[in-house]
C-alpha cells in the first residue's frame, strides 16, 4: 500500500493547495544548481517502418542491433540506414507489455531480455556473420505479466550485465528480495550473481515498480528511469542493496527506510523509459510525455532541473542509446497500442549534440 505522506501529498494536489506541483519538468524534488552544458541538434531519420524499436545496442564496428517487441525480431542497422533482420528470436512469445526487450553486446556475445511462455529471461548467442547461434539461457523465472515486465539490458563499467524487472503488477514483489520481480540484477556474462552483489544473488537494489533505462555517468554512478503508478515517475541514483520504496513509496518519501529519487515527474510529463548519458546530462525518453527529457548532472551526482526536448513532435519516445559518433540514437514507440502512428513509423532518430 502507499504511504501515509504520499497519500497526503495526492490530497494536497486534488485540493489544489499551496502544496502543487512545481512548473512542468522541474519536478517534485529542489532541483541542483546542474545546467545543460549540450544542446541537441535537428534530428536525422536513420531508419523508418519498425514496429516498437525497444532496445538499441551498437556493435564494435558502429552499426546497432535494434529489437522488435511485438514481431520479436532482431534487426542490425547501419548509420546510413540499412536494415538488416537476423531473423525471430526462437522462444519469445510477446504479450502486452512484454515481448523482444532489452539487448547488450560484449565482443561477439549478444544478451537478449524476452517474454517466454512462462516467464521473462535472459539469453546470451553469439553473433557472427549476421547469424545468431549458440543460444544459452542464462537467466529464467524472472516474473511475466501483461504489464511491468522490465526489460533493459545493458553492460556497466565494471563490466558486469544488469538487467531490470517489473512486479508485473504484484506490488509485494518489489520488496521480496527473494523473487527477481522489481529489481535492478547484476550479473556475470553467464548469468551467475556478480562478485559483491549486496546479498549473494543477482539482487543488486529493489523496491522497484518497473525500471526501464540504465545509465553510468563518467565517474561509475548508475542511474535508473523508472514508471510511477498515478503520481510520480522517478530518476533514481542506484546503491547496491538499496531499497527504493515501491510500494511503500511513489516519488519522495522521505523516509530513513527508502531512498528517494533525484528527479520526479508528474506521470503525464513522463513515462520515463530508455536512458542514456552523454555530455553532462541524463537524456531519458518520454512515453506518455511524448518528448525527450534532458537531465543535467552537478559532479556530485545531483540533478539539475530537467528540459523537454521534441515536445509532442516525434510522439512517444521508448528507446535512447548513445551513439559512436556521439549523437544520441532515439527510438519511437507509436505502434505499441497506445500512440498514434505517423507515416514511417516507428523510426530510429540520430540526435547530435553540440
Amino acid at each position: 500500500m502507499r504511504s501515509i505522506f504520499t497519500i497526503m501529498i495526492a490530497a494536497t494536489l486534488a485540493a489544489g493547495c499551496a502544496a502543487a506541483p512545481a512548473e512542468v519538468g522541474s519536478g517534485v524534488r529542489p532541483a541542483g544548481t546542474a545546467k545543460p552544458s549540450a544542446t541537441p541538434g535537428e534530428p536525422r531519420t536513420v531508419a523508418e517502418g519498425l514496429r516498437v524499436p525497444w532496445s538499441i545496442a551498437f556493435l564494435d564496428g558502429g552499426d546497432a542491433l535494434v529489437t522488435e517487441r511485438d514481431r520479436a525480431r532482431l534487426l542490425r542497422v547501419t548509420s546510413t540506414g540499412l536494415v538488416t533482420s537476423l531473423g525471430r528470436i526462437a522462444g519469445a512469445e510477446p504479450d502486452g507489455e512484454g515481448g523482444l526487450m532489452g539487448v547488450a553486446v560484449k565482443g561477439e556475445q549478444v544478451f537478449l531480455y524476452y517474454t517466454a511462455a512462462a516467464d521473462n529471461r535472459i539469453v546470451r548467442y553469439r553473433l557472427a556473420d549476421d547469424r545468431l547461434s549458440d543460444a544459452k539461457v542464462i537467466v529464467k523465472g524472472i516474473p511475466k505479466g501483461g504489464i511491468h515486465d522490465g526489460g533493459r539490458l545493458a553492460f556497466g563499467p565494471d563490466g558486469f550485465l544488469y538487467a531490470t524487472t517489473g512486479e508485473t503488477g504484484d506490488r509485494p514483489l518489489a520488496q521480496d528480495r527473494d523473487s527477481l520481480g522489481g529489481k535492478i540484477l547484476r550479473m556475470t556474462v553467464d548469468g551467475t550473481p556478480a562478485p559483491g552483489n549486496p546479498f549473494g544473488t543477482l539482487v543488486y537494489s529493489y523496491g522497484h515498480r518497473n525500471v526501464q533505462g540504465l545509465a553510468w555517468d563518467p565517474a561509475g554512478r548508475l542511474y535508473a528511469s523508472e514508471f510511477g503508478s498515478s503520481s510520480y515517475d522517478e530518476v533514481n541514483l542506484i546503491k547496491p542493496g538499496g531499497n527504493y520504496g515501491w510500494p511503500e513509496v511513489e516519488g519522495v518519501g522521505s523516509d530513513p527506510d527508502f531512498i528517494d529519487p533525484i528527479v520526479t515527474w508528474s506521470t503525464s510529463e513522463a513515462s520515463p523509459s530508455g536512458m542514456a548519458y552523454a555530455k553532462g546530462s541524463l537524456w531519458v525518453g518520454a512515453l506518455q510525455g511524448r518528448r525527450l527529457w534532458q537531465v543535467p548532472l552537478g559532479a556530485d551526482g545531483s540533478a539539475g532541473k530537467p528540459v523537454a526536448r521534441f515536445d509532442g513532435t516525434y510522439g512517444r519516445l521508448r528507446a535512447v542509446t548513445a551513439a559512436p559518433d556521439g549523437s544520441l540514437w532515439v527510438g519511437t514507440s507509436n505502434h505499441d497500442g497506445r500512440g498514434d502512428p505517423r507515416d514511417g513509423d516507428d523510426r530510429i532518430l540520430s540526435v547530435p549534440l553540440s
